[in-house]
Order: structure tokens, then sequence, then C-alpha cells
């Protein structure tokens, strides 16, 4: 019997990319190749020279359709010549992960998002006047009043299980609505890939509920916090010794390297690093062992035992994690090598 490929790419919207897919039926035995689209209708191409090409370079079971049917990750190409797009940030991310093979490098994503309905985070009160009681109670909260969307990440987390992605986790999170899910620990393009599929699943279980999942970096103005993407990372170094710890945090505050990470660190960071909300302000870099409104936090056990891995807690919600860990990746490598 034919299968379905859920064809999955990467936009070129600005000034955050959105999420793409079509379905290819696919004879028994046949497997998935290079397909074409229509850039001019995802801001990749202008209507005169339309055509593009999706390269799959990721697949898995598809855990909706169940059955034989897959999900396949691709990235977008140029026709004829084959050379990456513009907005394909995924080869140069692959090309630094070989650069860096040696080191072995590891990340842990903990992607945050926020459900709305009818315009309002999932589980506020339906009129703008009113909202629901200040943060606090919400992250990892239990209960109706704390809770909005359970059903939704029950949903989501078993279907990246059975896809087989590297979800490591879930927790509510600290505004009503928030939640997040971590993936990882997996190598700076595997985990990349694996981050994309699993919002890709988020979004379509979202949609069979009548729900958004949103990713933006400051999805309520005010005194509510932000949504990340906070970025663990680590070495084969790193996770021996404390002197390597310490050369990756330098390295991530070296003289023009924070502005350059921000750029690539998500849209609308200026509205979520503030200084407040547990986060540094975007104009300042600092480090430090347990601090949450540090930049980058030194987790209190990597301190202790004198090994371990670091938390870059300036990335975006938003972000494209080809862009974050292929920046991280070379510039903490490079100053390891």
């Amino acid at each position: 019997m034919p299968y379905r490929a859920e064809y999955i790419w990467i936009d070129g919207t600005e000034p955050t990319a959105q999420m793409r897919s079509k379905t290819k039926i696919l004879a028994v035995g046949e497997s998935p190749g290079i397909w074409g689209f229509d850039g001019s209708s995802t801001n990749q191409a202008p209507g005169s020279n339309s055509d593009c090409v999706l390269n799959p370079v990721f697949q898995c079971p598809d855990p909706i359709r169940g059955g034989d049917d897959i999900l396949v990750l691709c990235e977008v190409l140029l026709p004829g010549t084959l050379e990456p797009h513009v907005t394909n940030h995924r080869a140069a991310c692959v090309a630094a992960a070989e650069t860096y093979a040696d080191q072995e490098p590891l990340f842990g994503l903990e992607q945050e998002y926020t459900f709305f309905k009818h315009g309002r985070p999932l589980g506020w009160p339906d009129s703008g006047v009113y909202y629901p009681a200040p943060q606090g109670p919400y992250y990892c909260g239990i209960g109706a009043t704390e809770i909005s969307g359970r059903d939704i990440v029950e949903a989501h987390t078993t279907a990246c299980m059975q896809a087989g992605l590297g979800i490591s986790g879930t927790n509510a999170e600290v505004m009503l609505g928030q939640w997040e899910f971590q993936v990882g620990p997996l190598g700076t393009v595997e985990v990349a890939d694996h981050l994309w599929t699993a919002r890709y699943l988020l979004y379509r279980i979202a949609e069979d509920h009548g729900v958004d999942a949103s990713i933006s970096a400051k999805p309520i103005k005010g005194d509510w916090n932000g949504a990340g993407c906070h970025t663990n990372f680590s070495t084969n170094k790193m996770r021996e010794n404390y002197d390597a710890i310490i050369a990756a945090c330098e390295a991530l505050g070296g003289e023009g390297v924070p502005e350059r990470h921000l750029e690539g660190y998500g849209h609308g960071y200026e509205e979520r690093l503030t200084g407040l909300h547990e986060t540094a302000h975007f104009s300042e870099y600092r480090y430090g062992v347990s601090d949450r409104g540090a930049s980058v936090r030194i987790p209190w056990q990597v301190a202790q035992e004198q090994k371990g891995y670091i938390e870059d807690r300036r990335p975006n919600a938003n972000i494209d994690p080809y862009v974050v860990t292929r920046l991280i990746t070379e510039t903490c490598c490079a100053a390891m090598a």
C-alpha cells in the first residue's frame, strides 16, 4: 500500500521564519527524494523564477498519521546548482559540526512557547480588561487554576517519543498558558533537526485542538515573562574539567562576540532581555554560578563537580536552532582548539 511522506521545511518569512509542509504519496519501497515548491509563496523566490528544491535531511515516523507514514524534514536548495538557498542555515551548521567534530559538542535546547486561543493566552480570562493572577503559581504548577493546555502538552510529548525524537522533558512555565519542552543532549546539527521536527508536531497537535502555539519572544507586553530557548552546551573537554567551562564562558564574552551572537539569537531579544524576569540586560554580558539573571549560567553542580556544561540563557524562543548551535560551536570550540 502507498504511504505518505510529509515534507517539512523552513521558509523565508522575516523577521521570524515559519514552518511549511506538504504531503507526497510514495509507492511501497520508494524513498523520499528531492521535491519542488513555489518559493514565491514562501518568501524564498520571485514569481518570475519561483522554483525551489526540497532536499530531505532527516526523517522519522509520523506519529499523527501512524502506519508507514513518515515526516521528512528538508533543507531548501536552489534549482539547477543545488546550492544552499540563502534561507538554508543548516548547511553552515553542518560545516561547523564537521570542523569541530573532534571536540564532540553536545546541546540541550529548552523550547519555551505559549498557547493562544482567540488572541489571548490559553487559560486567560476572555475579556481584555481582566488578567490572571500575577506570576508565581504557574511554574511547574498543578491544578486547573494554575495550568492550561496540559492535554496538548501530553499529546505532543507522546508524539515526539513515538517519532523517536530526543525529547527529554516538559514543564509548565512562569506565565499561565506558557510551557516548555527540552530536546537533547544531541550534536550540533542533530539537536536542531529534532527541535524543528518537534516544533512541527507541536503546531500540528495544537491545531487539532483549535489552539495556536506561539514562539514569540515576548508574547504579552508588561510584567510577564518572555519566552526563551535556553541553550545548554558542552564539549568533551568541558565534560572533563572546569578550566574548559571557564574558557567557554570567557569566549562567549569576547570582544564583539555578544553582539554577533545576539543578532542570531532570535527576533525581539531587546523586549525579552531587559534585566528583569530572570534575564540579563542585552547590553551586558556576564556569567555566574547558579545565576539565572546572568547571560550564561554555570549550574551549581557543575561548579561543585568541576566539570559539565553551561547554559546560555539569551537565545529567544523563536531562534533558528541551526544558527544558534553553529554560533556557539564555532565560538567555544575555536577557543578550546
